[in-house]
Protein backbone atom coordinates (compact mmCIF):
# COMPACT_ATOMS: atom_id res chain seq x y z
CA UNK A 1 0.00 0.00 0.00
CA UNK A 2 1.21 3.84 -0.60
CA UNK A 3 2.34 5.57 2.34
CA UNK A 4 0.31 8.09 0.21
CA UNK A 5 -2.69 6.39 0.16
CA UNK A 6 -4.84 4.34 3.03
CA UNK A 7 -7.55 2.26 4.24
CA UNK A 8 -10.25 4.87 5.98
CA UNK A 9 -11.20 3.32 9.19
CA UNK A 10 -14.47 4.49 8.87
CA UNK A 11 -15.59 3.69 5.58
CA UNK A 12 -13.36 0.78 4.50
CA UNK A 13 -12.31 2.13 1.25
CA UNK A 14 -8.73 2.79 -0.24
CA UNK A 15 -9.83 6.97 -0.33
CA UNK A 16 -7.53 8.09 2.42
CA UNK A 17 -5.17 10.35 0.24
CA UNK A 18 -2.04 11.97 2.39
CA UNK A 19 -2.20 15.61 2.77
CA UNK A 20 0.28 18.67 3.90
CA UNK A 21 1.61 18.16 7.77
CA UNK A 22 1.01 14.13 8.01
CA UNK A 23 -2.66 14.24 7.65
CA UNK A 24 -5.16 12.26 5.74
CA UNK A 25 -8.34 13.02 4.09
CA UNK A 26 -10.62 10.24 3.26
CA UNK A 27 -12.11 11.38 -0.04
CA UNK A 28 -15.18 8.85 0.08
CA UNK A 29 -16.36 10.27 3.48
CA UNK A 30 -14.60 13.01 3.37
CA UNK A 31 -13.44 12.73 7.81
CA UNK A 32 -9.70 14.00 8.02
CA UNK A 33 -7.12 12.25 10.74
CA UNK A 34 -4.37 13.76 11.78
CA UNK A 35 -1.67 10.81 11.62
CA UNK A 36 -1.54 7.44 9.42
CA UNK A 37 -1.59 4.08 10.76
CA UNK A 38 1.36 1.05 10.12
CA UNK A 39 0.89 -2.18 12.05
CA UNK A 40 3.98 -4.35 12.99
CA UNK A 41 1.89 -7.69 13.74
CA UNK A 42 5.08 -9.33 15.46
CA UNK A 43 6.78 -9.70 18.74
CA UNK A 44 10.50 -10.94 18.44
CA UNK A 45 10.16 -13.18 21.94
CA UNK A 46 8.95 -16.30 23.38
CA UNK A 47 4.76 -16.31 24.27
CA UNK A 48 4.33 -12.97 22.25
CA UNK A 49 1.75 -14.35 20.27
CA UNK A 50 -1.21 -12.05 21.99
CA UNK A 51 1.13 -8.70 21.36
CA UNK A 52 1.25 -9.71 17.93
CA UNK A 53 -2.13 -9.85 17.60
CA UNK A 54 -2.92 -6.82 19.14
CA UNK A 55 -1.41 -5.00 15.95
CA UNK A 56 -4.74 -5.32 14.51
CA UNK A 57 -6.83 -3.67 17.07
CA UNK A 58 -9.29 -0.43 15.87
CA UNK A 59 -8.02 2.55 15.98
CA UNK A 60 -9.51 5.53 14.00
CA UNK A 61 -6.36 6.20 11.95
CA UNK A 62 -5.80 5.23 8.21
CA UNK A 63 -4.19 2.55 7.73
CA UNK A 64 -1.14 2.79 5.53
CA UNK A 65 1.24 -0.25 5.54
CA UNK A 66 1.13 -3.22 7.69
CA UNK A 67 5.08 -4.42 8.23
CA UNK A 68 5.37 -8.51 9.20
CA UNK A 69 8.94 -9.58 8.02
CA UNK A 70 10.76 -13.44 8.96
CA UNK A 71 13.50 -11.43 10.63
CA UNK A 72 14.30 -8.04 12.25
CA UNK A 73 16.18 -6.42 10.25
CA UNK A 74 14.06 -6.72 7.86
CA UNK A 75 11.25 -5.77 9.89
CA UNK A 76 13.17 -2.34 10.65
CA UNK A 77 14.04 -2.19 7.13
CA UNK A 78 10.95 -2.46 5.58
CA UNK A 79 9.14 0.02 8.42
CA UNK A 80 11.54 2.44 7.61
CA UNK A 81 10.02 2.81 4.37
CA UNK A 82 6.88 2.25 4.74
CA UNK A 83 6.39 5.33 7.23
CA UNK A 84 4.53 8.07 5.93
CA UNK A 85 5.00 11.59 6.78
CA UNK A 86 3.40 11.47 10.55
CA UNK A 87 3.23 7.95 11.76
CA UNK A 88 1.57 6.42 14.29
CA UNK A 89 3.26 2.49 14.89
CA UNK A 90 1.01 -0.08 16.49
CA UNK A 91 2.99 -3.05 17.36
CA UNK A 92 3.77 -6.24 18.31
CA UNK A 93 6.39 -5.69 20.65
CA UNK A 94 8.50 -2.69 21.43
CA UNK A 95 10.93 -4.04 18.52
CA UNK A 96 8.69 -2.20 15.69
CA UNK A 97 10.12 0.94 17.33
CA UNK A 98 13.39 0.16 16.18
CA UNK A 99 12.53 0.90 12.66
CA UNK A 100 10.45 3.87 13.28
CA UNK A 101 13.46 5.45 14.79
CA UNK A 102 15.78 4.22 12.47
CA UNK A 103 13.48 5.73 9.62
CA UNK A 104 12.37 9.03 11.50
CA UNK A 105 16.20 9.99 12.66
CA UNK A 106 16.85 10.75 8.79
CA UNK A 107 14.21 12.99 8.41
CA UNK A 108 15.93 15.09 11.32
CA UNK A 109 19.54 16.04 12.67
CA UNK A 110 18.76 15.50 16.25
CA UNK A 111 15.45 12.70 17.10
CA UNK A 112 14.43 13.21 20.79
CA UNK A 113 12.95 9.92 22.20
CA UNK A 114 10.86 9.48 25.15
CA UNK A 115 10.01 5.74 25.76
CA UNK A 116 7.69 4.94 28.18
CA UNK A 117 7.76 1.50 29.49
CA UNK A 118 7.54 -0.15 33.02
CA UNK A 119 10.76 -2.21 31.93
CA UNK A 120 14.13 -0.43 30.54
CA UNK A 121 14.31 -2.57 27.16
CA UNK A 122 17.95 -1.91 27.77
CA UNK A 123 19.65 -5.32 27.75
CA UNK A 124 22.05 -6.67 25.19
CA UNK A 125 22.00 -10.70 24.08
CA UNK A 126 24.79 -11.31 26.30
CA UNK A 127 23.15 -9.41 29.35
CA UNK A 128 19.13 -10.42 28.64
CA UNK A 129 18.15 -12.48 31.61
CA UNK A 130 14.80 -13.93 29.21
CA UNK A 131 17.04 -14.00 25.77
CA UNK A 132 13.88 -12.17 24.40
CA UNK A 133 14.58 -9.47 21.74
CA UNK A 134 11.56 -6.99 22.99
CA UNK A 135 13.85 -6.49 26.37
CA UNK A 136 16.66 -4.92 24.00
CA UNK A 137 15.16 -2.21 21.67
CA UNK A 138 16.33 0.93 23.32
CA UNK A 139 19.64 -0.56 24.00
CA UNK A 140 19.52 -1.57 19.76
CA UNK A 141 18.88 2.57 18.79
CA UNK A 142 21.41 3.85 21.22
CA UNK A 143 24.04 1.38 20.50
CA UNK A 144 23.42 2.07 16.74
CA UNK A 145 24.29 5.80 17.63
CA UNK A 146 20.71 6.51 15.46
CA UNK A 147 20.50 8.42 19.06
CA UNK A 148 22.11 10.01 21.82
CA UNK A 149 21.70 8.80 24.86
CA UNK A 150 21.14 12.46 26.27
CA UNK A 151 18.39 13.20 24.13
CA UNK A 152 16.32 9.87 25.41
CA UNK A 153 14.16 9.71 28.43
CA UNK A 154 13.34 6.46 30.30
CA UNK A 155 9.79 7.18 32.18
CA UNK A 156 8.00 4.67 34.19
CA UNK A 157 10.51 2.43 34.57
CA UNK A 158 10.11 0.57 37.73
CA UNK A 159 11.20 -3.14 36.79
CA UNK A 160 15.29 -2.93 35.80
CA UNK A 161 17.57 -5.55 35.69
CA UNK A 162 21.37 -5.06 37.25
CA UNK A 163 22.72 -4.25 33.83
CA UNK A 164 20.40 -1.79 32.91
CA UNK A 165 20.78 0.01 36.04
CA UNK A 166 24.74 -0.01 35.55
CA UNK A 167 24.33 1.14 31.64
CA UNK A 168 21.56 4.11 32.59
CA UNK A 169 24.69 5.09 34.87
CA UNK A 170 27.36 4.82 32.46
CA UNK A 171 25.69 6.24 29.41
CA UNK A 172 23.86 9.21 30.56
CA UNK A 173 20.62 8.10 29.70
CA UNK A 174 17.80 10.68 31.24
CA UNK A 175 15.04 8.77 33.77
CA UNK A 176 11.79 9.98 34.80
CA UNK A 177 9.25 12.70 33.64
CA UNK A 178 11.67 15.57 35.99
CA UNK A 179 14.37 14.99 32.79
CA UNK A 180 11.40 15.46 30.39
CA UNK A 181 12.54 18.94 29.37
CA UNK A 182 16.48 18.05 28.99
CA UNK A 183 15.86 15.00 26.74
CA UNK A 184 13.77 17.49 24.16
CA UNK A 185 16.43 20.49 24.22
CA UNK A 186 18.18 21.46 21.45
CA UNK A 187 16.27 18.56 19.24
CA UNK A 188 14.33 18.93 15.94
CA UNK A 189 11.66 16.68 16.64
CA UNK A 190 10.61 13.60 19.28
CA UNK A 191 9.18 10.46 18.61
CA UNK A 192 7.03 8.59 21.57
CA UNK A 193 7.52 5.38 22.20
CA UNK A 194 4.72 4.06 24.31
CA UNK A 195 4.88 0.53 25.83
CA UNK A 196 1.28 0.73 27.68
CA UNK A 197 2.66 -1.49 30.51
CA UNK A 198 3.84 1.47 31.21
CA UNK A 199 0.79 1.71 32.98
CA UNK A 200 -1.23 0.63 36.25
CA UNK A 201 -2.78 -2.85 35.61
CA UNK A 202 -5.78 -1.10 37.35
CA UNK A 203 -6.75 1.17 35.02
CA UNK A 204 -7.97 0.96 31.50
CA UNK A 205 -5.52 -0.64 29.55
CA UNK A 206 -5.16 -4.31 29.36
CA UNK A 207 -1.62 -4.88 28.42
CA UNK A 208 0.52 -8.52 27.83
CA UNK A 209 3.05 -7.88 30.45
CA UNK A 210 1.41 -5.95 33.76
CA UNK A 211 3.39 -4.24 36.39
CA UNK A 212 1.79 -2.68 39.67
CA UNK A 213 1.84 0.90 40.75
CA UNK A 214 2.02 2.43 37.12
CA UNK A 215 0.57 5.66 35.64
CA UNK A 216 -2.75 6.07 35.40
CA UNK A 217 -4.32 7.07 31.93
CA UNK A 218 -4.59 11.00 33.00
CA UNK A 219 -0.99 11.12 34.35
CA UNK A 220 0.30 9.80 31.28
CA UNK A 221 -2.35 11.77 28.96
CA UNK A 222 -0.80 14.75 31.02
CA UNK A 223 2.72 13.94 30.41
CA UNK A 224 1.88 13.45 26.42
CA UNK A 225 0.46 17.17 26.23
CA UNK A 226 3.51 17.88 27.63
CA UNK A 227 5.36 16.21 24.85
CA UNK A 228 3.34 17.37 22.06
CA UNK A 229 3.75 21.49 23.27
CA UNK A 230 7.70 20.67 23.54
CA UNK A 231 8.96 20.18 20.55
CA UNK A 232 7.28 19.11 16.55
CA UNK A 233 6.02 15.63 16.68
CA UNK A 234 8.07 13.29 14.56
CA UNK A 235 5.57 10.04 14.85
CA UNK A 236 4.67 7.80 17.96
CA UNK A 237 4.03 3.82 18.45
CA UNK A 238 2.03 2.08 20.59
CA UNK A 239 3.29 -1.49 22.10
CA UNK A 240 3.09 -4.27 24.73
CA UNK A 241 -0.62 -4.89 24.48
CA UNK A 242 -3.06 -7.50 24.55
CA UNK A 243 -5.81 -8.08 22.18
CA UNK A 244 -8.62 -6.36 24.31
CA UNK A 245 -11.38 -4.72 21.99
CA UNK A 246 -11.45 -2.55 24.51
CA UNK A 247 -8.15 -1.04 24.69
CA UNK A 248 -9.19 1.24 21.64
CA UNK A 249 -11.11 3.93 23.76
CA UNK A 250 -7.97 4.92 25.99
CA UNK A 251 -5.32 4.39 23.13
CA UNK A 252 -7.70 7.05 21.41
CA UNK A 253 -7.67 9.20 24.56
CA UNK A 254 -4.16 9.09 24.87
CA UNK A 255 -2.80 9.82 21.42
CA UNK A 256 -5.47 12.73 21.11
CA UNK A 257 -3.57 14.17 24.16
CA UNK A 258 -0.35 14.13 21.71
CA UNK A 259 -2.18 15.58 19.36
CA UNK A 260 -3.06 12.24 16.98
Amino acid sequence: MSRLRAKCPDCRTLTAVALDAGEYECHSCGRTFPAGLVRVPRAWGAGGESMAEAAYLELPYPETAVVEEDSLTEQNLALAAALPERPLVLGGCCCSHVGAVEGLATRYDRLAIVWFDAHGDLNTPESSPSGNLWGMPLRMVIDSGTVHPADVVLIGARNLDPPELEFIAASGLRTGAGELNGALDGTDAVYVAFDVDVLDPDDDVVCFMPEPAGLTVVEAAAMLRQIAGGRPLAGAGLTGLAPAPANGEPLTRLMSALGF
